[in-house]
């Protein structure tokens, strides 16, 4: 990992936690395998705890870790992280997918709530006048979260998790995944239906699919469109998902709203109307695990090195036929 990360992935318990279940040499924290000293641990690591800034476990690497069985990462995707040379060799793979989920689901229904209660709206209003109005109730009355269509765009582990947080809300819910049955979807406590359908019919449409060549611009202007005025975007998977220069025209006209934590390029030019939008609330890519929710990405990592010590299968390990559908 990048070495500067350490201190923020794992706190005092982590670090106990990890020397109880590991041999390891807490100096050794490397972005590089060929910085001076990894070669040497590399010839006796069994097992690599990763994190964001990891380098690739290319064949060079593998060649330089004839022991290493495991690769641990304590993180989410590890579609840059794990080649097909770790797969080849038989290296087993485990990633804090699941634990960096929680954050970005609680981090949705947040914002779906806040939406559909016509927030950001309402704060540039209020920030305006800087006094009571008596018809608040009456310019907001479209407002509120009771009855409102929520459509979950796949069903990923975030998908399902902001479905099950979702459910207990006075909301009809949507999803759409080209993997899901309808049966499925019912069991999950949505309904199934096709991506279009559910654009047509959603006050809120949050985006949980992973990034892959046939999902890039699946909301794209014609799909934007078919969403009725007034509707809010929430986009906390990928930029790619979204045609941006289409959804910049939708919310320049005012006609949509959204919330944006993720955008292509990554870092939007400084120029992006997005920016100051009042219709925009946009983010740096900060739903997934930030401050002290890095924590819980260590724990479950710490865990599977624990369950690697004892001879378990791990908990959350990936395969790599998983790898064509996932993020």
């Amino acid at each position: 990992m990048a070495p500067e990360l350490l201190p923020r992935l794992l706190d005092d318990a982590g670090a106990r936690r990890l020397h109880e279940v590991a041999a390891l040499d807490p100096e050794c924290v490397a972005d590089d395998f060929r910085r001076p000293g990894v070669a040497a641990a590399l010839a006796e690591a069994e097992v690599l705890l990763t994190f964001w800034g990891a380098p690739a476990v290319d064949a060079r690497a593998l060649a330089a870790a004839p022991r290493l069985k495991a690769v641990v990462h304590a993180a989410g995707s590890v579609k840059h992280l794990v080649t097909d040379a770790c797969w080849e060799r038989g290296i087993t793979v485990s990633s804090a997918a699941l634990a960096n989920s929680l954050p970005v689901a609680e981090y949705t229904v947040a914002m779906v709530l806040l939406s559909n209660k016509r927030v950001l709206e309402l704060r540039e209003e209020y920030r305006s006048v800087r006094g009571l109005r008596h018809d608040w109730h009456q310019r907001y009355g479209h407002a509120g979260n009771y009855r409102r269509t929520v459509g979950i765009v796949g069903a990923s582990r975030i998908g399902r998790r902001v479905i099950e947080l979702l459910r207990p809300y006075d909301l009809e819910l949507l999803v759409y995944d080209p993997y899901l049955t309808g049966r499925q979807a019912e069991r999950l406590g949505a309904r199934g239906v096709g991506l279009d359908e559910l654009c047509r019919a959603s006050d809120v449409v949050s985006l949980h699919a992973p990034a892959l060549p046939e999902t890039r611009a699946m909301i794209d202007r014609r799909r934007l469109a078919l969403m009725r005025d007034g509707v809010t975007l929430i986009n906390t998977a990928r930029g790619a998902l979204v045609d941006g220069p289409a959804l910049t025209e939708e919310l320049v006209s005012g006609r949509l709203r959204a919330v944006i934590d993720v955008t292509e390029p990554e870092v939007l030019p400084a120029e992006s109307p997005l920016y100051d939008l009042p219709n925009v609330l946009l983010t740096p890519h900060i739903a997934g695990s930030l401050g002290n929710e890095l924590h819980r990405m260590a724990d479950s990592a710490i865990e599977e090195i624990a369950r690697y010590a004892a001879g378990l299968p791990f908990a959350h390990g990936v395969r790599r036929e998983d790898l064509d559908r996932t993020a």
